[in-house]
C-alpha cells in the first residue's frame, strides 16, 4: 500500500534538462502516523488508518485522545500509550497487507518515486448556487428576435403534452462544487523528502490549503 494524507500548497511549473515546462501541483504530504490497523478477524476487512496534522491534545475530545492513546490515564491511573502524536485528520486506506504495519509507524513521501502514477482525492471548490450555464455548460439562448434577456435562462424543462412533467435527472440550477473528486493517473514529477513535498503533474481538486489524499493509481 502506498498512501498519504497531505495539504495542497499550490501550483507552479518545473523545467527538465531540455527546457520542456511541466505544470505541477505541490502537495505537503505527511509525515503520517499509523493510528490503527484493521484485519479480517476483528473488523471484517483489512485496512490501515493514518493520522495527519499536528494539533494540541487539548483540542481533541476524550474519545479522540483515547483512540490515539494519548490519555494521561484512566480511572485506575493506567496510561494508554500507543506512540502516536496528537493528529487532526484520520483517514483509512484499504490494503491486503495491513499486517505489515504497526501502530505508531511513520510514513513519509519517500514511499513514492518519480514517474509512478497516483490518484489524488480531494474536495472541489464550492461555487454556491449556480445556474445552468456555469454548472452544466449550457450554451444559452439567442440574443435576437426580441429575447436578449434570455441568454443565460434554462429554457423549457419538460414537455407540456406527452410527458407533462419534469423528467428525473434534468440538469438545472443548484449547488455546485464542494464534492469529493478523484483525479486519476497523475504522474509524480519530484519528491522532496526534507520538506515533505511532492510535485504531481497537472491539477488536483481543492483550493490552496485543502486536505488531499494521495494513493496508488487504481487504474494505473
Amino acid at each position: 500500500m502506498k498512501g498519504l494524507i497531505g495539504k495542497k500548497v499550490g501550483m507552479t511549473q518545473v523545467f527538465d534538462e531540455s527546457g520542456v515546462v511541466t505544470p505541477v501541483t505541490i502537495i505537503q504530504a505527511g509525515p503520517c502516523f499509523v493510528t490503527q490497523v484493521k484485519d479480517e478477524a476483528n473488523d471484517g476487512y483489512s485496512a490501515v488508518q493514518l493520522g495527519y496534522g499536528d494539533v494540541s491534545s487539548k483540542r481533541l475530545t476524550k474519545g479522540q485522545q483515547g483512540h490515539l492513546g494519548i490519555l494521561k490515564g484512566d480511572k485506575k491511573g493506567r496510561r494508554k500509550a500507543k506512540g502516536v502524536p496528537a493528529v487532526r485528520h484520520l483517514r483509512e486506506f484499504r490494503t491486503s497487507s495491513a499486517g505489515d504495519y504497526k501502530v505508531g509507524q511513520e510514513l513519509t513521501v519517500m514511499q513514492f518515486v518519480i514517474g509512478e502514477k497516483v490518484d489524488v482525492v480531494g474536495k472541489t471548490k464550492g461555487r454556491g448556487f449556480s445556474g445552468n450555464v456555469k454548472r452544466h455548460g449550457y450554451a444559452g439562448g439567442v440574443k435576437t428576435h426580441g429575447q436578449s434577456d434570455r441568454w443565460r435562462a434554462p429554457g423549457s424543462i419538460g414537455s407540456a403534452t406527452e410527458m407533462s412533467r419534469v423528467p428525473k435527472g434534468k440538469t438545472m440550477a443548484g449547488r455546485m462544487g464542494n464534492e469529493r473528486y478523484t483525479a486519476q493517473n497523475l504522474e509524480v514529477v519530484k519528491v522532496d523528502a526534507e520538506r515533505n513535498l511532492i510535485a504531481i503533474k497537472g491539477a488536483v481538486p481543492g483550493a490552496k490549503g485543502g486536505l488531499v489524499i494521495i494513493r496508488d493509481a487504481a487504474k494505473g
